[in-house]
């Protein structure tokens, strides 16, 4: 096959402009739908424990410990097996490692209806942890092989809203599958809620060799030309990011790589919270009926997708990343401060208000968030260094849901808790402010 060359950006016509656009635009449908159904699925999976666990508990006569312990036991999983699976993505594909990802995850959920023990449980969560692990920064580093920074934003905030819209969609749904099944075929309403919720995971693990290419080189569905488009914008990119640090063991002497991690650990730290906790924390201000709690829960989360979906549109608009990622942060550590305060006054309003700013802010956080690595880490360390960052971070997964679950259990309330993770979260906006460079988003060529 001949290559072909084209001119740089700024000596194109207008119409080959079009066409690089026309490019990107058919990778980003090719691409970003199926990528965000895997993701919807990944979250459904991860986080129907929070529904469960208000039927689960009882059944099981399990404390809020053991909960807590469980839940966050994920995040152990996720730490070991994160940075082995971005390098093995680098060395079979991308195809091939979602694969193996999915279905493992989509195994283990429909496993999870089976478990009886606290050690059954904390061995699932385990394994469905280290299943995951590398499915974000894989697909974060999967993207930047077919589209640059200027074009990711839009794009990484729609597939990673996808997260907040599993909780919006799969807060009724689980609500409805554990009150309508419960006692069919003498299985419990939790424990249909892990079947039926796992096995679209196993199928589209499946599908995902099909559907993805491993690369642009490797896409059948892109002309010579089109894969030329790809090819120079990247490379114009590249270059106009001139000298980073070029190995991730180079990097790791970078104290900007560890600021970055600790920003992530008090955002996930957040996101954890209203996760796993979310339905529970409204429960306390006097929401027992599940279904009613279902819907409620789909609205405080679907604040967290308009929440990602805007921030991220914002951002891309301005190309620029530093207060957006910033002001989203300080704001889900005030709607977790003002949710611990109105949980002492028992004034469910400002709970369920105060859980929406929550997690509109937390959630809008993190897409823009991942924009910033790319800038301090050359292609070669970004491999690894996305996945190091995402599995130490993502331990505040471990230690947030042990803490309120801990203290849950010895006082009887959450308000010390939330207020805690808020001050948590609040350090992300203040390391941001002093420790990220506002420099604006790159673009090889003037939009026209």
């Amino acid at each position: 096959m001949s290559t072909v060359v084209l001119p740089p950006a700024s000596d194109m016509s207008v119409d080959t402009l079009a066409e690089r656009d026309l490019t990107f635009r058919r990778i980003v449908w090719r691409l970003i739908p199926f990528l965000t159904l895997v993701w919807f699925l990944a979250w459904i999976d991860r986080v129907n424990v929070g529904f469960a666990k208000l039927t689960m508990m009882s059944d099981l006569q399990w404390s809020d410990a053991v909960y807590g312990a469980g839940a966050g036991v994920f995040f152990i999983g996720y730490f070991f097996f994160e940075v082995p699976s971005n390098v093995l993505l680098q060395k079979f594909g991308a195809k091939k490692t979602i694969m193996r990802i999915t279905i493992g995850w989509g195994v283990v959920c429909v496993l999870m209806a089976l478990v009886k023990t606290p050690l059954q449980f904390y061995v699932l969560r385990f394994l469905m942890g280290a299943f995951e692990a590398g499915l974000q920064p894989g697909v974060i580093l999967y993207l930047t092989y077919w589209l640059p920074a200027h074009r990711r934003g839009k794009a990484l905030a729609f597939l990673l809203s996808a997260s907040a819209l599993s909780l919006m969609l799969g807060s009724p749904i689980a609500a409805y599958l554990m009150e309508t099944l419960s006692g069919a075929g003498g299985y419990r309403g939790w424990q249909w809620l892990f079947v039926l919720e796992g096995i679209p995971s196993i199928l589209a693990g499946f599908a995902a060799y099909f559907i993805l290419s491993d690369s642009p080189a490797k896409a059948r569905w892109l002309s010579a030309r089109q894969k030329a488009h790809v090819e120079s914008e990247l490379a114009a990119e590249a270059k106009g990011l001139g000298s980073r640090e070029h190995s991730f063991f180079a990097s790791m002497r970078n104290a900007q790589l560890w600021v970055l991690t600790l920003i992530f650990f008090c955002i996930v730290a957040g996101n954890a919270t209203l996760v796993y906790y979310g339905p529970s924390i409204v429960r306390e201000v006097g929401v027992t009926d599940i279904k009613t709690l279902g819907w409620i829960m789909a609205g405080i989360y679907a604040c967290g997708w308009a929440g990602m979906i805007g921030n991220g549109y914002l951002s891309d608009r301005r190309k620029e990343v530093k207060w957006h990622t910033a002001i989203a942060a300080a704001l889900g550590a005030l709607g977790l401060l003002l949710t611990a305060y109105f949980l002492g006054q028992k004034n469910m309003v400002g709970v369920i208000v105060s859980l929406a700013l929550s997690s509109a802010g937390t959630m809008g956080s993190i897409p823009i968030y991942w924009q910033i690595p790319s800038r301090y880490l050359s292609a070669t360390a970004l491999v690894v260094g996305l996945a190091f960052i995402n599995s130490v971070a993502n331990l505040a997964g471990y230690f947030s849901p042990q803490l309120l679950g801990y203290l849950k259990t010895s006082t009887g309330q959450y308000a010390q808790g939330l207020t805690v993770i808020a001050l948590v979260e609040f350090v992300a906006t203040v390391l941001i402010l002093l420790f990220v460079s506002r420099e604006k988003a790159r673009s090889p060529a003037p939009a026209r």
